[in-house]
């Protein structure tokens, strides 16, 4: 009869134990899969550091057509990618970020527009497409409409960039980009 009390208590304390392991404490949480614009967006910030190439454009323009060198940086503690070309001395910076589960971009363009833009899903995490949503400043005498990220592997990666012309003519750019051997580490220390 001693051993009464006991084995109650046991019992009672296996209950309590079931009882708890169902239910989580609030300071455990589920970790939620990451959504299609986190997944591009990491995949983006992977290319940080210095990369160079040929551009060339359709229709040709001498002007644009020719080497370019691009650097993108992870700032803001990872919330942003910054995107920074030099067209003829003059930079025109690029953020990326990630805005209420939506990746979108805006272009600090040398026309003095802000086109802001924002990402279709990936089919492929290999391909980031960003479309036109509005601008501000003048569309004149052009603005980026449409840009396109294709990463071919760590090392090389493409851009494309259309731009509206006046009389809603279109001016593609595609930068064949290669890694530059002195490009600062990538965010995962590899070179």
């Amino acid at each position: 009869m001693k051993s009464l009390p006991f084995v109650l208590c046991i019992w009672v304390l296996s209950l309590c134990r079931l009882t708890f392991a169902q239910n989580p404490s609030p300071d455990q949480k589920a970790i939620a899969p990451k959504s299609d614009a986190q997944i591009s967006f990491g995949a983006l910030k992977s290319l940080a550091g210095t990369w160079t190439g040929p551009v060339t454009t359709d229709p040709p323009n001498p002007d644009l057509d020719g080497p370019i060198q691009v650097t993108m940086r992870v700032a803001s503690r990872g919330n942003v990618l910054m995107h920074e070309i030099a067209p003829g001395g003059v930079p025109e910076p690029t953020m990326i970020y990630l805005e209420n589960d939506r990746l979108r971009l805006i272009h600090y363009c040398e026309a003095g527009n802000r086109p802001r833009m924002v990402a279709r899903k990936s089919k492929d995490q290999k391909t980031m497409e960003f479309d036109f949503v509005d601008i501000s400043g003048s569309t004149q005498p052009a603005y980026l409409h449409h840009f396109v990220f294709t990463i071919i592997d760590a090392d090389h990666h493409t851009e494309d960039w259309t731009f509206m012309l006046p009389g809603a003519k279109l001016l593609h750019a595609h930068f064949d980009l290669k890694r530059a051997k002195e490009s600062p580490p990538r965010p995962d220390g590899k070179r």
